[in-house]
């Protein structure tokens, strides 16, 4: 299926933007221009000359707007005219900003009301802290190539942290030192295979360690007598397989049910 349009995230700090026109619509967009630390500039010639990629227009005037669209499109900038999705190069979205996390929220110009509700509906689903669980991502990189220095390994154990109910779950709220936390208490060599063998069908007496291994795995080789309690702590993308299946790259872990009476291993 086609896209309708490409979302591209612009960073405008300190760049000329043009904004023409008056109004509420056209004040609209100017807080929107400067809410991305450019600069506004309300002159077309004047914005082209000091190198302005972007133009938004707000005339009421038809005769205006057709004419100032068509000039800044010649002179190529990609124009926003506003209420006039056929006009437009491109449209802006509805925004959720948990900096540096932004969320667009766009319908192409076929309903900005719907973008609204969207927005709305899922800015209440999200923790206030998920700027803060970004940031202090990025500054573990160093500490995350340390324990992973092969990249596929690393987003691996990257994703696995971040999965529903995971150490990281960017739905929950976190404080400043969970990463670090996290990466200390990571199961270091996140491939290869692993077999646990349950002592209990109660997830809760799994260790620590097996615990990891289920939020790690890329992949489960299971029986029919696992129960389900059990591998509802592992990711839920992770691939289930039938002992006997071909397996794939990554983590592999096989469960199985101890016999009454054996020694714990794996």
């Amino acid at each position: 299926m086609t896209l309708p349009a490409l979302p591209l995230f612009h960073r405008l700090t300190g760049q000329p933007v043009i904004v023409l026109g008056h109004g509420d619509a056209a004040s609209a967009k100017r807080r929107l221009v400067e809410r991305a630390g450019a600069k506004v500039i309300d002159d077309l010639a004047l914005g082209i000359d000091q190198g302005a990629r972007i133009a938004f227009i707000a005339h009421e005037d038809e005769t205006a707007l057709q004419a100032d669209a068509l000039r800044a499109r010649c002179a190529g900038l990609l124009v926003n005219v506003v209420d006039r999705p056929d006009l437009c190069d491109f449209t802006t979205p509805s925004l959720i900003d948990r900096a540096p996390v932004v969320i667009a929220v766009g319908t192409v110009g076929a309903s900005a009301g719907l973008a609204k509700a969207l927005r709305l509906r899922l800015d209440a689903l999200l923790p206030q802290g998920l700027g803060t669980l970004a940031d202090a991502l990025y500054a573990a990189r160093s500490a995350l190539r340390t324990r992973w220095p092969d990249g596929a390994t690393r987003r691996r154990g990257i994703d696995a942290a971040l999965v529903p109910g995971g150490p990281l779950d960017p739905m929950r709220e976190h404080d400043a030192d969970a990463v670090i936390r996290w990466i200390d208490g990571a199961v270091p060599n996140a491939t290869g295979r692993h077999v646990i063998q349950l002592t209990s069908t109660d997830p809760e007496d799994l260790t620590l360690r097996h615990a990891r291994l289920l939020g790690h795995a890329d992949a489960l080789v299971v029986g029919p007598d696992v129960p389900s309690a059990i591998l509802a702590r592992a990711r839920a993308d992770a691939l289930r397989l039938a002992p006997g299946d071909v397996e794939p790259d990554g983590l592999v872990v096989e469960l199985r049910i101890q016999a009454a009476g054996s020694d714990l291993s794996g």
